[in-house]
Protein backbone atom coordinates (compact mmCIF):
# COMPACT_ATOMS: atom_id res chain seq x y z
CA UNK A 1 0.00 0.00 0.00
CA UNK A 2 0.91 3.58 -0.64
CA UNK A 3 3.31 5.14 2.33
CA UNK A 4 2.77 8.98 1.90
CA UNK A 5 5.44 9.61 4.08
CA UNK A 6 8.21 8.53 2.12
CA UNK A 7 9.99 11.26 0.25
CA UNK A 8 12.11 8.57 -1.47
CA UNK A 9 9.71 7.22 -3.12
CA UNK A 10 7.10 7.94 -6.50
CA UNK A 11 3.96 6.57 -6.33
CA UNK A 12 2.50 5.37 -9.24
CA UNK A 13 -0.70 5.91 -10.02
CA UNK A 14 -2.17 4.54 -13.13
CA UNK A 15 -5.13 5.42 -15.02
CA UNK A 16 -5.40 2.64 -17.18
CA UNK A 17 -8.53 1.81 -16.52
CA UNK A 18 -10.44 4.90 -16.68
CA UNK A 19 -8.66 8.07 -18.56
CA UNK A 20 -6.82 5.16 -20.50
CA UNK A 21 -9.82 3.49 -21.42
CA UNK A 22 -11.67 7.03 -22.71
CA UNK A 23 -9.54 6.94 -25.92
CA UNK A 24 -11.03 5.74 -28.90
CA UNK A 25 -10.49 1.43 -29.72
CA UNK A 26 -9.48 0.86 -26.23
CA UNK A 27 -13.18 0.26 -24.10
CA UNK A 28 -12.94 -2.78 -22.05
CA UNK A 29 -15.33 -5.51 -21.06
CA UNK A 30 -15.62 -6.47 -16.94
CA UNK A 31 -13.69 -9.77 -17.56
CA UNK A 32 -10.81 -7.55 -19.24
CA UNK A 33 -10.43 -5.15 -16.68
CA UNK A 34 -10.20 -7.50 -13.97
CA UNK A 35 -7.68 -9.16 -15.73
CA UNK A 36 -5.52 -6.12 -16.60
CA UNK A 37 -6.00 -4.94 -12.78
CA UNK A 38 -4.85 -7.95 -11.69
CA UNK A 39 -1.39 -7.66 -13.75
CA UNK A 40 -0.93 -3.73 -12.43
CA UNK A 41 -0.97 -4.98 -8.80
CA UNK A 42 1.44 -7.93 -10.00
CA UNK A 43 3.72 -5.44 -11.33
CA UNK A 44 3.66 -3.09 -8.25
CA UNK A 45 1.21 0.11 -8.92
CA UNK A 46 0.33 1.76 -5.91
CA UNK A 47 -2.92 3.45 -6.85
CA UNK A 48 -5.57 1.92 -9.47
CA UNK A 49 -7.75 4.58 -10.82
CA UNK A 50 -10.73 1.97 -12.00
CA UNK A 51 -12.91 4.08 -13.39
CA UNK A 52 -15.78 7.08 -13.52
CA UNK A 53 -18.15 5.41 -11.31
CA UNK A 54 -21.08 7.88 -12.15
CA UNK A 55 -20.27 8.06 -16.09
CA UNK A 56 -22.29 4.76 -16.50
CA UNK A 57 -23.74 1.91 -14.87
CA UNK A 58 -21.12 -0.12 -16.45
CA UNK A 59 -18.69 1.98 -15.30
CA UNK A 60 -20.29 2.05 -11.93
CA UNK A 61 -19.88 -2.38 -11.93
CA UNK A 62 -16.28 -2.42 -13.00
CA UNK A 63 -15.42 -0.04 -10.66
CA UNK A 64 -17.25 -1.91 -7.93
CA UNK A 65 -16.41 -4.99 -8.22
CA UNK A 66 -12.51 -4.39 -8.87
CA UNK A 67 -12.85 -2.75 -5.29
CA UNK A 68 -14.44 -5.92 -4.08
CA UNK A 69 -12.05 -8.50 -6.11
CA UNK A 70 -8.79 -6.18 -5.99
CA UNK A 71 -6.40 -6.62 -3.01
CA UNK A 72 -3.01 -4.96 -2.70
CA UNK A 73 -3.49 -1.16 -3.60
CA UNK A 74 -5.66 1.78 -3.52
CA UNK A 75 -8.24 1.57 -5.78
CA UNK A 76 -9.68 4.57 -6.91
CA UNK A 77 -13.13 6.37 -8.63
CA UNK A 78 -13.16 9.27 -10.23
CA UNK A 79 -15.67 12.44 -9.92
CA UNK A 80 -16.38 15.64 -10.56
CA UNK A 81 -17.15 18.02 -7.63
CA UNK A 82 -20.41 16.96 -7.43
CA UNK A 83 -22.73 15.58 -4.51
CA UNK A 84 -24.77 13.04 -7.07
CA UNK A 85 -20.70 11.92 -7.91
CA UNK A 86 -19.18 11.67 -5.12
CA UNK A 87 -21.57 9.51 -3.47
CA UNK A 88 -22.13 7.25 -6.65
CA UNK A 89 -18.07 7.53 -6.64
CA UNK A 90 -17.67 6.13 -2.62
CA UNK A 91 -20.42 3.67 -3.23
CA UNK A 92 -18.36 1.88 -5.87
CA UNK A 93 -14.77 1.80 -3.94
CA UNK A 94 -16.00 1.68 -0.35
CA UNK A 95 -15.66 -2.30 -0.01
CA UNK A 96 -11.79 -1.72 -1.31
CA UNK A 97 -8.73 -2.31 0.73
CA UNK A 98 -7.91 1.02 0.18
CA UNK A 99 -10.29 3.49 -1.09
CA UNK A 100 -9.84 6.55 -2.64
CA UNK A 101 -12.37 9.19 -4.01
CA UNK A 102 -10.60 11.52 -6.78
CA UNK A 103 -13.14 14.76 -7.49
CA UNK A 104 -11.78 17.13 -10.16
CA UNK A 105 -13.43 20.90 -10.43
CA UNK A 106 -11.42 23.08 -13.07
CA UNK A 107 -9.44 26.16 -12.10
CA UNK A 108 -8.25 28.25 -15.63
CA UNK A 109 -10.20 30.83 -16.22
CA UNK A 110 -10.57 29.52 -19.72
CA UNK A 111 -12.67 26.43 -18.14
CA UNK A 112 -14.77 28.18 -15.44
CA UNK A 113 -15.96 30.71 -18.19
CA UNK A 114 -16.89 28.62 -21.31
CA UNK A 115 -17.25 25.30 -19.42
CA UNK A 116 -18.45 25.60 -15.78
CA UNK A 117 -19.69 29.04 -16.47
CA UNK A 118 -18.75 29.76 -12.49
CA UNK A 119 -16.67 32.74 -11.03
CA UNK A 120 -13.71 32.10 -8.99
CA UNK A 121 -15.29 32.68 -5.95
CA UNK A 122 -18.06 29.94 -6.87
CA UNK A 123 -15.50 27.58 -7.78
CA UNK A 124 -13.55 27.74 -4.62
CA UNK A 125 -16.91 27.27 -2.94
CA UNK A 126 -17.64 24.00 -4.26
CA UNK A 127 -13.70 22.68 -4.26
CA UNK A 128 -14.09 23.19 -0.22
CA UNK A 129 -17.61 21.89 0.00
CA UNK A 130 -17.60 18.86 -2.02
CA UNK A 131 -14.01 18.02 -0.70
CA UNK A 132 -15.34 18.23 3.04
CA UNK A 133 -18.32 15.73 1.15
CA UNK A 134 -15.38 13.01 0.12
CA UNK A 135 -13.56 13.41 3.30
CA UNK A 136 -16.84 12.42 5.10
CA UNK A 137 -16.93 9.25 3.41
CA UNK A 138 -12.95 8.25 2.85
CA UNK A 139 -10.09 9.54 4.87
CA UNK A 140 -8.18 8.81 1.50
CA UNK A 141 -9.55 12.35 -0.66
CA UNK A 142 -7.66 13.43 -4.03
CA UNK A 143 -8.48 16.87 -5.29
CA UNK A 144 -7.62 17.70 -8.95
CA UNK A 145 -7.35 21.12 -10.11
CA UNK A 146 -8.22 20.17 -14.01
CA UNK A 147 -6.50 22.68 -16.17
CA UNK A 148 -3.53 23.80 -13.66
CA UNK A 149 -0.99 24.41 -15.50
CA UNK A 150 -3.09 27.47 -17.61
CA UNK A 151 -4.57 28.28 -14.34
CA UNK A 152 -3.82 31.95 -12.59
CA UNK A 153 -0.87 30.65 -9.88
CA UNK A 154 -2.49 33.13 -7.58
CA UNK A 155 -5.88 31.51 -7.72
CA UNK A 156 -4.59 28.54 -8.03
CA UNK A 157 -2.65 28.65 -4.70
CA UNK A 158 -5.97 29.75 -2.96
CA UNK A 159 -7.81 26.62 -3.78
CA UNK A 160 -4.92 23.94 -3.07
CA UNK A 161 -4.24 25.93 0.46
CA UNK A 162 -8.38 25.18 0.70
CA UNK A 163 -8.56 21.99 -0.33
CA UNK A 164 -6.16 20.97 1.84
CA UNK A 165 -7.94 22.49 4.84
CA UNK A 166 -11.06 20.55 3.86
CA UNK A 167 -9.14 17.03 4.11
CA UNK A 168 -7.62 16.19 0.78
CA UNK A 169 -4.29 14.17 1.33
CA UNK A 170 -3.23 14.04 -2.15
CA UNK A 171 -3.32 17.42 -5.09
CA UNK A 172 -2.94 16.83 -8.31
CA UNK A 173 -2.06 19.22 -10.71
CA UNK A 174 -2.82 18.16 -14.54
CA UNK A 175 -1.13 19.48 -17.36
CA UNK A 176 -5.16 18.66 -18.83
CA UNK A 177 -4.23 19.25 -22.24
CA UNK A 178 -0.56 18.77 -22.51
CA UNK A 179 0.54 22.36 -22.99
CA UNK A 180 3.72 22.95 -20.74
CA UNK A 181 7.08 22.10 -21.64
CA UNK A 182 9.43 20.41 -19.27
CA UNK A 183 11.31 23.50 -17.68
CA UNK A 184 7.91 25.79 -17.07
CA UNK A 185 6.50 22.61 -15.45
CA UNK A 186 9.29 22.10 -12.84
CA UNK A 187 9.48 25.76 -12.38
CA UNK A 188 5.30 25.53 -11.69
CA UNK A 189 5.68 22.71 -9.19
CA UNK A 190 8.12 24.41 -7.60
CA UNK A 191 6.72 27.78 -7.62
CA UNK A 192 3.20 26.40 -5.94
CA UNK A 193 5.24 24.78 -2.87
CA UNK A 194 6.18 28.03 -2.63
CA UNK A 195 3.15 29.56 -2.33
CA UNK A 196 1.51 26.87 -0.65
CA UNK A 197 3.75 25.22 2.17
CA UNK A 198 1.00 23.20 3.37
CA UNK A 199 1.44 21.28 0.80
CA UNK A 200 4.56 19.53 2.72
CA UNK A 201 1.75 17.70 4.66
CA UNK A 202 0.31 16.14 1.44
CA UNK A 203 1.09 14.16 -2.04
CA UNK A 204 1.95 16.69 -4.53
CA UNK A 205 1.07 14.94 -7.60
CA UNK A 206 1.20 15.18 -11.73
CA UNK A 207 -0.67 14.05 -14.22
CA UNK A 208 0.30 15.15 -18.21
CA UNK A 209 -1.23 14.79 -21.51
CA UNK A 210 1.13 14.18 -24.41
CA UNK A 211 -0.39 16.66 -26.79
CA UNK A 212 3.04 18.01 -27.80
CA UNK A 213 4.42 14.71 -27.24
CA UNK A 214 6.31 16.29 -23.77
CA UNK A 215 3.73 13.85 -21.22
CA UNK A 216 6.70 12.04 -20.28
CA UNK A 217 9.03 14.17 -19.67
CA UNK A 218 6.97 17.19 -18.21
CA UNK A 219 6.09 13.84 -15.41
CA UNK A 220 10.03 13.62 -15.22
CA UNK A 221 10.44 17.03 -14.70
CA UNK A 222 7.20 17.59 -11.82
CA UNK A 223 9.39 14.81 -10.22
CA UNK A 224 12.22 16.68 -10.18
CA UNK A 225 10.51 19.53 -8.92
CA UNK A 226 9.55 17.68 -5.76
CA UNK A 227 5.76 15.85 -7.21
CA UNK A 228 5.82 12.39 -5.30
CA UNK A 229 3.19 10.69 -7.71
CA UNK A 230 3.03 10.56 -11.04
CA UNK A 231 -0.38 9.77 -12.94
CA UNK A 232 0.04 7.33 -16.11
CA UNK A 233 -0.88 4.66 -18.56
CA UNK A 234 0.06 1.35 -19.94
CA UNK A 235 1.56 1.87 -23.16
CA UNK A 236 0.46 5.82 -23.20
CA UNK A 237 -2.76 5.06 -23.89
CA UNK A 238 -5.53 8.12 -23.09
CA UNK A 239 -7.43 11.28 -24.42
CA UNK A 240 -6.38 12.85 -27.37
CA UNK A 241 -2.78 12.12 -28.25
CA UNK A 242 -2.87 10.06 -24.60
CA UNK A 243 -1.42 10.31 -21.07
CA UNK A 244 2.44 9.95 -19.60
CA UNK A 245 3.55 6.80 -20.46
CA UNK A 246 4.38 4.51 -17.34
CA UNK A 247 6.72 2.08 -18.57
CA UNK A 248 9.13 5.05 -20.14
CA UNK A 249 8.28 6.91 -16.63
CA UNK A 250 9.58 4.10 -14.33
CA UNK A 251 12.20 3.47 -16.86
CA UNK A 252 13.70 6.63 -16.61
CA UNK A 253 13.52 6.94 -13.19
CA UNK A 254 15.25 3.14 -12.49
CA UNK A 255 17.89 3.84 -15.26
CA UNK A 256 18.61 7.72 -14.02
CA UNK A 257 18.16 7.49 -10.42
CA UNK A 258 21.36 8.97 -10.07
CA UNK A 259 19.57 11.79 -11.34
CA UNK A 260 16.15 12.11 -9.86
CA UNK A 261 17.34 10.10 -6.64
CA UNK A 262 14.02 8.32 -6.36
CA UNK A 263 12.57 4.65 -6.36
CA UNK A 264 8.91 3.09 -7.25
CA UNK A 265 7.58 -0.31 -5.75
CA UNK A 266 7.27 -1.49 -9.31
CA UNK A 267 8.65 -4.52 -10.50
CA UNK A 268 10.12 -3.39 -13.62
CA UNK A 269 10.25 -7.12 -14.80
CA UNK A 270 6.25 -6.87 -15.15
CA UNK A 271 6.25 -4.21 -17.70
CA UNK A 272 6.44 -6.00 -20.82
CA UNK A 273 3.93 -8.35 -19.85
CA UNK A 274 1.60 -5.51 -18.73
CA UNK A 275 1.93 -4.01 -22.11
CA UNK A 276 1.41 -7.38 -24.26
CA UNK A 277 -1.96 -7.98 -22.22
CA UNK A 278 -3.19 -4.52 -22.78
CA UNK A 279 -2.29 -5.04 -26.41
CA UNK A 280 -3.83 -8.04 -26.50
CA UNK A 281 -7.38 -6.52 -24.97
CA UNK A 282 -7.83 -3.64 -27.13
CA UNK A 283 -5.98 -5.05 -30.09
CA UNK A 284 -4.06 -2.05 -30.36
CA UNK A 285 -0.64 -2.55 -31.03
CA UNK A 286 2.56 0.07 -29.76
CA UNK A 287 4.53 1.16 -32.74
CA UNK A 288 7.75 -1.02 -33.16
CA UNK A 289 9.79 1.83 -32.32
CA UNK A 290 8.16 2.60 -28.91
CA UNK A 291 10.18 2.95 -26.04
CA UNK A 292 10.88 0.24 -23.82
CA UNK A 293 8.04 -1.74 -25.10
CA UNK A 294 7.93 -1.80 -28.57
CA UNK A 295 9.17 -4.82 -31.04
CA UNK A 296 12.56 -2.38 -31.87
CA UNK A 297 13.25 -1.15 -28.57
CA UNK A 298 16.05 -4.25 -27.97
CA UNK A 299 16.31 -4.90 -31.80
CA UNK A 300 19.60 -4.06 -33.30
CA UNK A 301 20.20 -4.18 -37.16
CA UNK A 302 23.46 -1.84 -38.02
CA UNK A 303 26.26 -3.77 -38.58
CA UNK A 304 28.26 -1.59 -36.28
CA UNK A 305 25.74 -1.76 -33.89
CA UNK A 306 25.88 -5.62 -33.44
CA UNK A 307 29.07 -5.81 -33.24
CA UNK A 308 29.09 -3.51 -30.25
CA UNK A 309 26.75 -5.55 -28.47
CA UNK A 310 28.09 -8.39 -28.81
CA UNK A 311 31.36 -7.07 -27.38
CA UNK A 312 29.48 -5.20 -24.33
CA UNK A 313 25.69 -4.89 -24.22
CA UNK A 314 26.20 -1.35 -22.68
CA UNK A 315 27.35 -0.53 -25.78
CA UNK A 316 24.36 0.63 -26.83
CA UNK A 317 22.29 -0.49 -24.46
CA UNK A 318 21.18 1.38 -21.44
CA UNK A 319 18.77 -1.18 -19.82
CA UNK A 320 18.92 -5.25 -19.71
CA UNK A 321 15.95 -6.57 -21.90
CA UNK A 322 15.40 -8.80 -18.80
CA UNK A 323 14.61 -5.58 -16.22
CA UNK A 324 11.44 -5.44 -18.38
CA UNK A 325 10.53 -8.59 -18.56
CA UNK A 326 12.02 -9.59 -21.99
CA UNK A 327 13.85 -12.46 -22.68
CA UNK A 328 17.15 -10.99 -24.78
CA UNK A 329 18.19 -8.01 -26.97
CA UNK A 330 17.18 -9.29 -30.96
CA UNK A 331 20.29 -8.99 -33.43
CA UNK A 332 17.91 -8.71 -36.57
CA UNK A 333 19.61 -9.73 -39.42
CA UNK A 334 18.76 -7.79 -42.56
CA UNK A 335 20.77 -5.61 -45.12
CA UNK A 336 22.69 -3.90 -42.59
CA UNK A 337 24.06 -5.85 -40.80
CA UNK A 338 27.74 -7.19 -40.51
CA UNK A 339 29.48 -10.66 -40.62
CA UNK A 340 30.06 -10.19 -36.67
CA UNK A 341 26.20 -11.09 -36.63
CA UNK A 342 25.82 -13.32 -39.05
CA UNK A 343 28.59 -15.47 -37.74
CA UNK A 344 27.36 -14.93 -33.94
CA UNK A 345 24.00 -16.31 -35.46
CA UNK A 346 25.26 -19.32 -37.07
CA UNK A 347 26.82 -20.31 -34.08
CA UNK A 348 23.33 -20.22 -31.92
CA UNK A 349 21.98 -21.91 -34.69
CA UNK A 350 24.67 -24.66 -34.47
CA UNK A 351 27.22 -24.40 -37.56
CA UNK A 352 30.91 -23.33 -37.46
CA UNK A 353 31.94 -21.86 -40.55
CA UNK A 354 34.92 -20.40 -41.03
CA UNK A 355 37.09 -18.76 -44.21
CA UNK A 356 36.16 -18.81 -47.60
CA UNK A 357 33.24 -21.12 -46.48
CA UNK A 358 32.03 -18.57 -44.05
CA UNK A 359 32.50 -15.51 -46.57
CA UNK A 360 30.12 -17.43 -49.47
CA UNK A 361 27.75 -18.09 -47.08
CA UNK A 362 27.78 -14.49 -46.03
CA UNK A 363 27.60 -12.96 -48.87
CA UNK A 364 24.69 -15.19 -49.88
CA UNK A 365 23.03 -13.82 -46.84
CA UNK A 366 24.04 -10.24 -48.22
CA UNK A 367 21.96 -10.49 -51.60
CA UNK A 368 18.63 -11.89 -50.34
CA UNK A 369 19.07 -9.19 -47.18
CA UNK A 370 19.12 -6.86 -50.46
CA UNK A 371 15.84 -8.06 -51.03
CA UNK A 372 13.92 -8.91 -47.55
CA UNK A 373 13.33 -6.57 -44.62
CA UNK A 374 14.26 -9.07 -42.68
CA UNK A 375 16.76 -12.49 -42.51
CA UNK A 376 14.93 -15.21 -40.65
CA UNK A 377 17.02 -18.40 -38.71
CA UNK A 378 15.18 -20.61 -41.18
CA UNK A 379 16.39 -18.38 -43.87
CA UNK A 380 20.25 -18.72 -42.98
CA UNK A 381 19.91 -22.57 -41.90
CA UNK A 382 18.81 -22.65 -46.01
CA UNK A 383 21.82 -20.87 -47.16
CA UNK A 384 24.03 -22.73 -45.01
CA UNK A 385 22.71 -26.04 -46.44
CA UNK A 386 23.35 -24.60 -50.04
CA UNK A 387 26.76 -23.56 -49.66
CA UNK A 388 27.43 -27.03 -47.81
CA UNK A 389 26.29 -29.01 -51.17
CA UNK A 390 27.49 -26.38 -53.36
CA UNK A 391 30.35 -28.06 -56.45
CA UNK A 392 32.09 -25.94 -58.90
CA UNK A 393 30.27 -23.76 -60.94
CA UNK A 394 30.52 -24.43 -64.69
CA UNK A 395 27.24 -22.65 -65.69
CA UNK A 396 26.18 -19.78 -63.92
CA UNK A 397 23.10 -17.32 -64.48
CA UNK A 398 23.45 -14.60 -66.08
CA UNK A 399 19.94 -12.96 -66.29
CA UNK A 400 16.75 -14.50 -67.55
CA UNK A 401 13.40 -12.40 -68.68
CA UNK A 402 10.01 -14.25 -68.66
CA UNK A 403 6.92 -13.25 -70.45
CA UNK A 404 4.09 -15.38 -69.55
CA UNK A 405 0.12 -14.84 -69.26
CA UNK A 406 -2.94 -16.52 -69.22
CA UNK A 407 -3.38 -15.47 -73.15
CA UNK A 408 -0.24 -16.35 -74.51
CA UNK A 409 2.71 -18.98 -74.31
CA UNK A 410 4.87 -18.66 -71.69
CA UNK A 411 7.99 -17.73 -73.28
CA UNK A 412 11.70 -17.20 -71.73
CA UNK A 413 14.60 -15.81 -72.42
CA UNK A 414 17.78 -17.34 -70.42
CA UNK A 415 21.68 -15.85 -70.52
CA UNK A 416 24.70 -18.11 -68.52
CA UNK A 417 27.93 -17.99 -68.70
CA UNK A 418 30.23 -20.98 -69.02
CA UNK A 419 34.16 -20.30 -69.02
CA UNK A 420 33.35 -16.63 -69.53
CA UNK A 421 31.78 -16.88 -72.26
CA UNK A 422 27.74 -15.83 -72.72
CA UNK A 423 25.27 -17.69 -74.00
CA UNK A 424 21.67 -16.99 -74.42
CA UNK A 425 18.47 -19.12 -75.38
CA UNK A 426 14.75 -18.15 -75.94
CA UNK A 427 12.71 -21.29 -75.40
CA UNK A 428 8.62 -21.81 -75.27
CA UNK A 429 6.92 -23.67 -72.39
CA UNK A 430 3.41 -24.59 -71.18
CA UNK A 431 4.30 -22.06 -68.13
CA UNK A 432 7.24 -19.51 -67.17
CA UNK A 433 9.05 -22.40 -65.11
CA UNK A 434 9.15 -25.06 -68.11
CA UNK A 435 9.83 -22.08 -70.88
CA UNK A 436 12.92 -21.51 -68.78
CA UNK A 437 13.96 -25.20 -68.61
CA UNK A 438 13.82 -25.37 -72.15
CA UNK A 439 16.17 -22.53 -72.47
CA UNK A 440 18.84 -24.30 -69.76
CA UNK A 441 18.64 -27.02 -71.77
CA UNK A 442 19.34 -25.83 -74.97
CA UNK A 443 22.42 -23.69 -74.20
CA UNK A 444 23.34 -26.65 -71.85
CA UNK A 445 23.21 -29.05 -75.30
CA UNK A 446 21.19 -31.38 -74.02
CA UNK A 447 17.95 -32.77 -72.79
CA UNK A 448 17.46 -33.60 -69.17
CA UNK A 449 14.14 -35.50 -67.67
CA UNK A 450 12.25 -34.02 -64.99
CA UNK A 451 12.29 -36.44 -62.12
CA UNK A 452 10.79 -34.11 -59.54
CA UNK A 453 10.23 -30.49 -58.71
CA UNK A 454 9.56 -29.00 -55.20
CA UNK A 455 9.22 -25.60 -54.08
CA UNK A 456 7.90 -24.31 -50.52
CA UNK A 457 8.88 -20.81 -48.90
CA UNK A 458 11.56 -20.58 -46.03
CA UNK A 459 10.16 -18.40 -43.68
CA UNK A 460 7.36 -16.54 -42.76
CA UNK A 461 5.65 -12.98 -44.25
CA UNK A 462 4.80 -11.81 -48.17
CA UNK A 463 8.81 -11.82 -49.57
CA UNK A 464 9.41 -15.40 -47.61
CA UNK A 465 12.72 -16.84 -49.50
CA UNK A 466 11.73 -19.57 -51.46
CA UNK A 467 13.46 -23.17 -51.83
CA UNK A 468 13.37 -24.55 -54.91
CA UNK A 469 14.22 -28.59 -55.42
CA UNK A 470 15.39 -30.78 -58.85
CA UNK A 471 15.64 -34.10 -59.53
CA UNK A 472 16.83 -34.36 -63.10
CA UNK A 473 17.99 -37.53 -64.65
CA UNK A 474 20.95 -37.43 -67.47
CA UNK A 475 21.05 -39.37 -70.52
CA UNK A 476 23.07 -42.07 -68.58
CA UNK A 477 20.25 -42.87 -66.78
CA UNK A 478 22.31 -40.66 -63.21
CA UNK A 479 19.72 -38.49 -61.11
CA UNK A 480 21.51 -34.84 -59.53
CA UNK A 481 19.61 -33.22 -57.34
CA UNK A 482 19.98 -28.90 -57.34
CA UNK A 483 18.76 -26.28 -54.62
CA UNK A 484 17.87 -22.44 -55.27
CA UNK A 485 17.09 -20.18 -52.95
CA UNK A 486 15.18 -16.54 -53.66
CA UNK A 487 12.35 -14.29 -52.97
CA UNK A 488 10.89 -14.93 -56.75
CA UNK A 489 10.59 -18.49 -57.01
CA UNK A 490 11.21 -18.83 -61.02
CA UNK A 491 14.49 -17.14 -59.76
CA UNK A 492 14.70 -19.97 -57.51
CA UNK A 493 13.50 -22.86 -59.50
CA UNK A 494 16.25 -21.69 -62.24
CA UNK A 495 19.05 -21.91 -59.98
CA UNK A 496 18.12 -25.35 -59.03
CA UNK A 497 18.06 -26.42 -62.18
CA UNK A 498 21.50 -24.99 -62.78
CA UNK A 499 22.50 -26.34 -59.63
CA UNK A 500 21.47 -29.63 -60.76
CA UNK A 501 23.35 -29.40 -64.36
CA UNK A 502 26.99 -28.20 -62.33
CA UNK A 503 26.65 -31.23 -60.12
CA UNK A 504 26.36 -33.69 -63.41
CA UNK A 505 28.75 -31.93 -65.14
CA UNK A 506 30.96 -32.18 -62.31
CA UNK A 507 30.30 -36.03 -61.63
CA UNK A 508 31.09 -36.42 -65.76
CA UNK A 509 34.10 -34.65 -64.85
CA UNK A 510 35.14 -35.99 -62.22
CA UNK A 511 34.73 -39.68 -64.00
CA UNK A 512 36.69 -38.61 -66.91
Amino acid sequence: MVDKNDKSKVIIFDTTLRDGEQSPGMSMNLKEKIEMAKQLVRMGVDVIEAGFASSSPGDFQSVQTIAEKIRGCTIGSLARASSDDIDTAWEAVKSAEGPRIHLFLATSDLHMQYKLKMTREEVLEQAVLMTKRAVGYCSDVQFSAEDATRSDMGFLATVVRAVIAAGAKTVNLPDTVGYATPEEHEAFFREIQKRVPELESVVLSSHCHNDLGLAVANSLAAVRGGVRQVECTVNGIGERAGNAAMEEIIMALYVRKNLFGVTTNIDTTEILRSSSLLTRITGVKVQPNKAIVGENAFAHEAGIHQHGVLAKAETYEIMTPASVGRKASNLVLGKHSGKHAFRNRLSELGYAMQGEELDAAFRQFKELADRKKQVYDKDIEAIVAKEAVQVPKTFTLSNYVINSGNTITATATVSMNRDGRLSEKVARGAGPIDAAFKAIDKIVGGQFELEDYQISAVSEGEDALGDARIVLKSGSGGTFSGRGLSTDIIEASIKAYINAVNKMYYEEMRHE
